[in-house]
């Protein structure tokens, strides 16, 4: 894979920005593809105006190209409805099959917590059943499903990354509204009582093992979440405190609250999905033992970058409000009905 090319698909992504950096400072050449070029896409990678569903432009992308990272994906929060089948999944398999006639050396997916829908027991391991319930994780692991056949076939490297919900410098999208909100000091509501363990990752951490096992050179699945974290009313009790906010945690009986927040998706009035409210009102963390015993060392608990997050967002709100950003998830969240829930807070 020496000295030829890295195509980072979605590279104007939160997920995919990142990774096009982390390229760039170990020495690589970067290609990124997206459809649109982000306001701190970095000089030094070169970008190429494409869509997935582009197959001629994707055959072309791919000119000496030894690594594919494929990041491009609709995400929860965009409502994509039936466009999530065709980017998620048919973006996917033309990604994957244009890979193998290119004679490209390894695909990594970015996959997601998705897949495994509402486990009933954690932590969440590779025995866990894939039962995606949501557009989203159905056509993830569709997608996921289509590359790893594609690349099996040509016996290319193949390597999954299933992610757990993730945080860092300049993430926003569903977290708008917990850090908007702990800044105004107002009420942060829970799906229940909180005290259901959930589990958050870092995008340093999850992109420190994303090289790890690009190193490896061989072919896996990888369930990546933080070490350290506790129930979900613990670690944002605790950034309530440490942001000095008035805010206080209250909890909401989860049956009526979905049933209700359901209703309101369905009418298009809440950001929030039939993924976010199960996912988030359940225990929900993967065994991360496998990931430590092949040397990787994550450096952020749950609470840890939780505050750095916030902050991040305390220093650039006034910026985030003048600028359009590339991707849902480095973006401010509009709150639709939340905003009445926030006044009245």
């Amino acid at each position: 894979m020496s000295g030829k090319i890295h195509l980072v698909t979605g590279g104007s992504g939160f997920l995919g920005h990142l990774i096009v950096r982390r390229l760039l400072e170990k020495g690589e050449r970067v290609r990124s593809l997206d459809m649109q070029e982000s306001p701190d896409h970095p000089p030094e990678a070169e970008f190429v105006n494409c869509s997935v569903l582009d197959r001629d432009g994707v055959a072309k992308a791919m000119r000496n190209v030894g690594v594919v990272h494929h990041n491009a994906a609709l995400v929860p929060l965009t409502r994509s409805g039936a466009e999530f089948a065709k980017v998620n999944h048919t973006g996917s398999k033309i990604v994957a099959e244009e890979s193998v006639r290119a004679g490209v050396d390894a695909f990594i997916y970015m996959s997601s917590s998705s897949v495994y829908g509402r486990p009933l027991q954690c932590p969440i391991t590779h025995e866990t059943p894939l039962k995606p319930f949501e557009p989203y994780g159905k056509t993830k692991l569709a997608g996921e499903r289509a590359a790893r056949e594609a690349c099996g076939a040509a016996g290319m490297i193949f390597i999954s990354v299933r992610t757990r919900t993730v945080l860092g410098r300049g993430r926003l999208g569903i977290f708008h509204p917990l850090f908007d909100w702990t800044r105004e000091g107002r009420k942060i509501y829970l799906i229940g009582d909180g005290g259901n363990r959930f589990q958050f990752v870092h995008a340093d951490d999850l992109t420190d093992f994303y090289m790890l096992a690009l190193a490896r050179e061989k072919s896996g699945d990888h369930n990546v979440g933080a070490a350290e974290f506790r129930t979900l009313r613990e670690d944002l009790g605790e950034l309530i405190a440490r942001a000095d906010s008035g805010s206080r945690l209250v909890g909401l009986p989860a049956g009526p609250a979905i049933f209700a927040l359901r209703i309101l998706h369905a009418l298009g009035a809440s950001p929030l999905l039939p993924y976010h409210l199960e996912a988030y009102s359940r225990d929900y963390w993967f065994d991360v033992a496998p990931l430590l015993q092949m040397g990787w060392n994550p450096r952020y608990s749950n609470i840890e970058m939780l505050c750095e997050s916030y902050r991040w967002f305390l220093e650039n709100r006034e910026r985030l409000a003048r600028e359009k950003a590339a991707s849902a998830h480095r973006s401010p969240l509009r709150e639709g009905a939340l905003g009445i829930l926030r006044r009245m807070s």
